[in-house]
């Protein structure tokens, strides 16, 4: 059987380390990463092996060559475009058209029984056997269900921690028949998972899935390619390594020169020719490469040295990554996290803090402190956005540099020329933040329309007209010393998970657009936003009979920005509102949960008194609103998400409401009752906005204050939703607590849980075992519904070490004893 390796990748998450280099080229335990795996090929007796390549290609073939040295027969395969996982291994067809051959990457590392995976293929008689493993974090990788027979169920590429069912992912390693190659096009890019698979599966074609036992690391990033190294050291993956081992863990290849008066820690490897002179210290987890030298007084803890590299006197390198032919010059100190490129010179006594990223062939000044290319967030995820856009502590998280960089990251992905709408809160914090964002954006040659102080969902309006995207600025809600950056599409919709990934990667790799001088942006502060905004939201939504009415509402503006468009609005809806808390305050951008709980009880005490209809307190930017009845009680946020629904789904008789999967099924009953019907979405704001976008959508709102009025809108509007709440009541001649008296009750219960992030695929992965024979909804996490209807559901958060969970029941000890169940489940797991 022929084998084919794939070593085409170009490794952008590993830059700079493969800036010159491609990542089947990094090495690991002083031995290319590929190298491990033809290795591993070879102890299997797969000899004769197809290399796909693409990216810097002739850097593999000069190194490897025909094979010869390791004993195989190797021929290359050249891609002059990337054809994905599956065109790449079509592009190699003539070669394996005539038996079944084994796919594995080139840059993944692993000891798996790559004889017991063929036994089992050919056992099973599969067109296609799928290598799986288990991980404790899936995000990154495609999770594979496979039946009890192996045969496999279900794929989904790299999923959000709302789609994980299953801690079982796709190493990547295939066993595949000659067949394959007639579902795949050639010269065009295709993938395996994401392509062929699916299609397979759909014509009934067997495709099996082995779960391998063994060792498997995919090195992706920088954590994992340390990781990688510190594995080897401690002999978790079963691997050849160069040289002797002196003492125990420590490892020294040929012609290396240790003195005896050096430090030496393990497990720890030195490469060949290399020297450590007397005095240095070299503890757990580092690898010294070929022709190092270390220098008296060095300090080296879980390092990882590429070849060729000085490490001066008194330097001080911990957890970081050095490029080959580096020159580290005395008293310099590299951080935890830092990566240093190929051909760089550290000068004398500088430092490198941690996670900074230092590019090839640059020269870093002797005494420089350089902090300025921090990328990874201390919760340790690899992505920049959390469940509000970007978050952090104003100064010490989130500061204007790092906002100068975001800035400049996000006018990378759009074109020269484009225009960007930048707005923000009231808060000085969040005016400072923009004015560097500002500054970026017109840097980067990008042109700027800056709104100023506005509510969000203005700011989202006044991108949608023109421009190619959108950042607002506002204080996280309920955290007063944090903010959020909020990037924004061309429609004023939050950023999509594609480009937020895109945003992520131009981030990752620092490498920003600058204007020339002549293409610098400009700047300019658009007028009447508020009339145009008023205007357009009363000629799309319903207000016939409102005037005529002589409606009394109270208007809570709470001191935040919504209250700039209430005067422009109120006038003009024929309304007889009396507004309360009108002004900006500066000192309280946002507020607590308590403090708008005591906010709430006023508005009631005033709605009360003054005999007004109902009473609509906004949040400081305008985004949400909560209700007061008209006897001054106040509807909690998920009795008002079905209040709006009823009346909603009464005056429209027909279409579609988009409701995320943990609102109470009472909403079904309520749609069902007036002839509609519910799109259920993910908890994501973003997935309500897609459906909100669709003709048929007449409603849509997350139980959490948050409304969408897609005639307007299909992003979260208080003020939309104001304005049809009143249109609506005026319409119906029934109060809000009319209406909610006639909507049955609901019985929905939350609790949350610490997950450690290890075992949260884990978890996942075992409540869809407990949940056996009972129907499964994967929309968002997990739902179990039970046979009488009760359900509940498992969601891991996406930015926190927290599993959340819903249950509903006919009452709430009902519900509760469903929450206590599937808390022990997930309690468990996480043991």
């Amino acid at each position: 059987m022929k084998a084919v390796v794939m070593a085409g990748g170009e490794g952008t998450r590993l830059r700079p380390m493969t800036s010159s280099m491609p990542k089947p080229l990094l090495p690991v335990a002083n031995r290319p990463i590929m190298e491990h795996v033809l290795r591993l090929l070879k102890r299997h007796g797969l000899t004769e092996t197809v290399v796909t390549v693409q990216f810097l290609a002739s850097l593999v073939k000069n190194y490897f060559g025909d094979g010869e040295e390791l004993g195989m027969e190797l021929t290359y395969a050249n891609e002059e475009k990337p054809l994905g996982t599956a065109g790449s291994v079509k592009n190699a067809e003539d070669a394996l058209k005539d038996d079944a051959f084994l796919v594995i990457s080139g840059d993944a590392l692993t000891d798996f029984d790559l004889s017991d995976l063929i036994r089992f293929h050919k056992e099973k008689g599969a067109l296609v056997t799928v290598c799986l493993t288990r991980v404790p974090n899936p995000l990154e990788f495609g999770i594979t269900i496979v039946d009890e027979a192996g045969k496999v169920e279900r794929f989904l590429e790299k999923p959000t921690w709302g789609q994980v069912f299953s801690d079982t992912v796709n190493t990547g390693i295939y066993v595949m028949e000659p067949e394959i190659f007639d579902y795949v096009e050639p010269d065009v890019p295709v993938d395996w998972s994401g392509d062929v698979f699916p299609r397979l599966m759909k014509e009934g074609k067997p495709i099996f899935g082995y779960v391998a036992e063994g060792y498997w690391e995919d090195v992706g990033t920088h954590e994992s390619y340390v990781k990688a190294q510190a594995d080897v050291l401690e002999g978790k993956v079963d691997v050849e390594m160069d040289g002797f081992e002196i003492s125990p863990g420590v490892w020294v290849a040929e012609g290396a020169e240790v003195h005896p008066d050096a430090e030496l820690r393990g497990p720890l490897y030195i490469g060949d020719y290399a020297k450590v002179e007397a005095g240095a210290e070299i503890r757990e987890h580092t690898v010294v490469g070929s022709n190092v030298v270390v220098k008296r007084g060095a300090f080296l803890h879980r390092a990882v040295v590429h070849d060729n590299v000085y490490v001066g006197q008194q330097s001080n390198l911990r957890g970081c990554v050095v490029g080959k032919n580096t020159d580290i010059m005395r008293a310099a100190r590299i951080e935890d996290g830092a990566v240093i490129g190929d051909e760089c010179l550290i000068g004398e006594e500088s430092i490198i803090q941690g996670n900074v990223r230092v590019y090839p062939f640059k020269t870093i000044e002797a005494g420089a402190f350089v902090n300025t290319s921090v990328i990874w967030e201390s919760r340790g995820q690899a992505h920049l956005f959390g469940a509000r856009g970007v978050s952090g502590i104003l100064n010490v998280e989130i500061t204007p540099e790092l906002a100068v960089r975001l800035a400049g990251a996000y006018a990378t992905t759009l074109k020269k020329g484009a225009t960007v709408t930048t707005a923000r809160d009231h808060s000085r914090g969040a005016r400072a933040l923009k004015r560097a964002v500002i500054s970026a954006l017109q840097a980067s040659a990008i042109d700027v329309r800056d709104l100023e102080n506005v509510p969000l969902p203005v700011a989202r309006q006044q991108t949608a007209r023109g421009s190619a995207g959108g950042i607002m600025i506002r204080t996280s809600p309920g955290v007063p010393d944090s903010v959020d950056i909020l990037f924004l599409d061309e429609r004023g919709a939050d950023l999509s998970q594609a480009g937020q990934r895109k945003l992520d990667r131009v981030y990752a790799r620092q490498e920003y657009r600058r204007a020339f001088p002549g293409e610098i942006g400009d700047l300019s502060f658009p007028s009447s936003i508020y009339d145009s905004y008023t205007g357009s939201l009363l000629r799309s939504v319903d207000t016939s009979g409102v005037a005529e009415a002589g409606l009394k509402v109270v208007v809570d503006a709470a001191n935040g920005s919504a209250g700039l468009v209430l005067p422009s609005l109120l006038g003009r809806l024929g309304v007889d509102a009396l507004t309360i808390n009108p002004g900006l305050d500066e000192a309280r951008p946002t507020e607590t949960a308590d403090e708008r709980r005591s906010g709430l009880v006023r508005l009631g005490e005033i709605v009360a008194s003054a005999r007004a209809a109902f009473g609509v307190r906004f949040d400081p930017v305008g985004e949400r609103i909560s209700l007061v009845d008209e006897r001054g009680r106040i509807v909690e946020d998920d009795r008002a998400l079905l209040v709006l629904l009823d009346l909603v789904a009464a005056e429209r008789r027909s279409g579609r409401v988009a409701l995320p999967v943990t609102t109470t099924r009472i909403a079904e009953q309520v749609a069902a009752y007036h002839g509609t019907q519910v799109d259920w979405t993910t908890t994501s704001p973003d997935d309500l906005t897609r459906v909100g976008r669709q003709e048929t959508t007449i409603f849509g709102g997350d139980g959490r204050g948050g409304f969408i009025v897609p005639e307007f809108s299909s992003v979260f509007d208080g003020t939309a939703a104001f304005v049809r709440l009143i249109g609506l009541v005026t319409r119906t001649q029934l109060t809000l607590s009319q209406i909610d008296a006639r909507i049955p009750r609901a019985h929905v219960l939350r609790r949350d849980l610490a997950t450690p992030w290890a075992v949260k695929g884990l978890v996942m992965r075992q409540v869809v075992e407990a949940a056996g024979d009972r129907s499964v909804d994967t929309t968002d996490g997990v739902r179990v519904v039970e046979a009488d209807g009760r359900w509940v559901m498992v969601l891991p958060d996406p930015a926190e070490a927290v599993t959340h969970l819903w249950a509903e029941g006919p009452d709430d000890a009902s519900a509760q004893a469903l929450l206590d169940e599937w808390s022990a489940v997930v309690d468990g797991a996480g043991r």
